[in-house]
């Protein structure tokens, strides 16, 4: 995308934030219930569930410094959405790196108008994003078999397939980079389920949830990248999401200060 073309999407992506979402936003965290119905298409029009995927797919293709803005931004009108598309986003953004051009083909375009979610599942109840992942994918035959849990998966309540890193070496290869791979499992695949998370505090609204996987089966080809690659996949992703982190933490700090400058305008004492 161009520097004109960027700009005026940009204008017309900020005045749709401000004009239709912010005035939602302390309704959605309030009552942790997100209207799907009414954004989810609007997203759609206004590209949001596409920015990181090429335009041949799609998407809007922004590179990562034209991404950043929009990420401030999210953060200042609510962090709920923030959340939410950066999520998708992120993951698409895996696709686009490591899947095969068969998976972009099938993958890519829904992602980019929203008609499917990917998640971004790698953390469990007793790990974070290192080497001490404990589901476990074996093959048996076209197949893999995946056991194990995932935890705190943010759109969890409405994504139809997840990217989830499992151990596909042996258990105790706790040291080996390539023991671990990155699968695409959809939602309704036998032997998954989903479990609500308890009440968070903050950013109420997208559906966090707990992966269940008992002995769930799917064809061998789902891996995104190759077997034993899991790990850059998942660290491929999470390497920029520091600077995309650091652009959402500016937003919401620009919207606190402007709050907070607001209030002493207006506030009278003795």
């Amino acid at each position: 995308m161009n520097d004109a073309d960027y700009e005026s999407y940009r204008r017309r992506v900020f005045d749709f934030l401000w004009r239709e979402v912010e005035p939602r936003a302390s309704r959605i965290e309030e009552s942790g219930v997100f209207p799907e119905d009414e954004l989810f298409p609007k997203f759609d029009e206004h590209g949001l569930w596409g920015l990181l995927i090429p335009e041949s797919y799609g998407g809007q293709g922004l590179t990562t410094k034209q991404y950043l803005p929009f990420l401030a931004e999210f953060s200042k009108v609510a962090g709920v959405v923030r959340v939410l598309l950066h999520v998708h986003n992120t993951s698409a953004r895996a696709v686009v790196s490591y899947g095969t051009e068969a998976q972009k083909n099938r993958l890519l375009p829904v992602l980019a108008n929203g008609a499917s979610s990917l998640t971004f599942a790698i953390t469990e109840p007793n790990s974070g994003s290192g080497m001490d992942i404990a589901c476990q994918a074996v093959r048996d035959g076209d197949h893999w078999v995946v056991t194990g849990k995932k935890h705190y998966i943010t759109n969890a309540g409405f994504a139809d397939l997840h990217l989830v890193c499992c151990r596909t070496g042996a258990p105790d290869a706790r040291r080996d980079r390539r023991a671990l791979t990155a699968l695409v499992i959809p939602t309704d695949t036998p032997g998954f389920t989903i479990e609500p998370m308890p009440h968070l505090m903050g950013n109420n609204g997208p559906h966090h949830g707990i992966l269940h996987f008992d002995g769930a089966r799917l064809p061998t080809e789902s891996i995104i990248g190759a077997e034993g690659d899991g790990l850059e996949v998942f660290l491929g992703e999470l390497e920029p999401s520091r600077a995309f982190v650091a652009a959402s933490s500016l937003g919401a700090a620009q919207r606190a200060l402007e709050i907070a400058l607001d209030f002493s305008k207006r506030r009278v004492t003795f």
